[in-house]
């Protein structure tokens, strides 16, 4: 499987040199103004449990709609934790585009995929997604096309086969049936987040049934989009990529375009000026 850590390396805002044997290069920080190249994917990573320190600035970044989502959230550490997700997506965003973070304006799809409003991309196309699982949350960033990001945490109760058998296509059931159960919380997950990652690119959520695609999902096998019913040409036009985020937890993001680079940050508090 096709998997690259994240990792901090001081308060350096330097990305890391390339290399053609590892297309995965780790950065940290965020430095005042960012760059994407044409075949580059940054994938950043950010603690959502936080202190109020670090919330109540994240706060003033977010829109009168977005303030009004948070206030729907029932609990507060998901009130809190939607806050800093939401602000940290901003203060990533500005780096790039070059826009206070509190100016960027997001339009939506028909099924709820966030966007940049026309007055905020500029002349070069700029894709991103986000998603986050108790308390970590893992942002994708690019020109290259579509993409989209889940990250779910390792949970084996809610691996049993009825869920596998409702969401999974024939081919993903029988794989993971045929997996020692030791292993099969992981291969669950590593399903489900391909899946999400993938759906969430082509801006359809779950309106487009999750057992209309396969992926690949053993550990230790890259992570692949194997087929769709839909188009026999289809998965050569997608790429998925495992991101190994933290212990306990997978992720994955897909991406519509093959041969691209992938590279890492972690957010830091401390380059944010918090």
């Amino acid at each position: 499987m096709e998997r690259h850590a994240f990792r901090r390396e001081g308060c350096s805002s330097e990305y890391a040199s390339r290399s053609t044997d590892n297309p995965a290069h780790v950065m940290t920080g965020l430095s005042n103004h960012l760059t994407l190249g044409a075949e580059d994917v940054h994938v950043w990573r950010a603690s959502l449990d936080v202190t109020p320190t670090i919330v109540d600035p994240l706060r003033q970044f977010l829109s009168a709609d977005e303030l009004v989502r948070a206030g729907r959230f029932h609990f507060e550490s998901d009130r809190k934790h939607f806050i800093v997700a939401r602000g940290y997506l901003r203060a990533i965003l500005s780096r790039y585009l070059k826009i206070p973070a509190e100016e960027i304006k997001f339009a939506y799809g028909e099924q709820g995929k966030p966007q940049l409003a026309a007055s905020c991309r500029g002349s070069q196309s700029f894709y991103f997604n986000l998603a986050h699982s108790h308390g970590v949350a893992i942002y994708g960033m690019t020109r290259v096309g579509e993409i989209g990001i889940d990250i779910e945490r390792i949970r084996p109760e809610f691996t049993g086969d009825d869920i596998a058998n409702r969401f999974f296509s024939p081919g993903e059931v029988s794989c993971l049936n045929a997996m020692p159960k030791d292993v099969r919380p992981e291969a669950f997950f590593n399903c489900w987040t391909r899946k999400e990652a993938f759906i969430k690119a082509i801006g359809m959520g779950l309106s487009l049934p999750l057992d209309q695609f396969e992926v690949t999902l053993a550990p230790g096998e890259p992570a692949q989009l194997v087929r769709t019913t839909w188009d026999d040409n289809e998965a050569s036009r997608w790429s998925i990529k495992s991101i190994d985020v933290a212990v306990g937890y997978v992720a994955a993001v897909a991406v519509a375009a093959q041969n691209w680079f992938l590279e890492y940050r972690d957010v830091d508090n401390t380059l944010l000026g918090f």
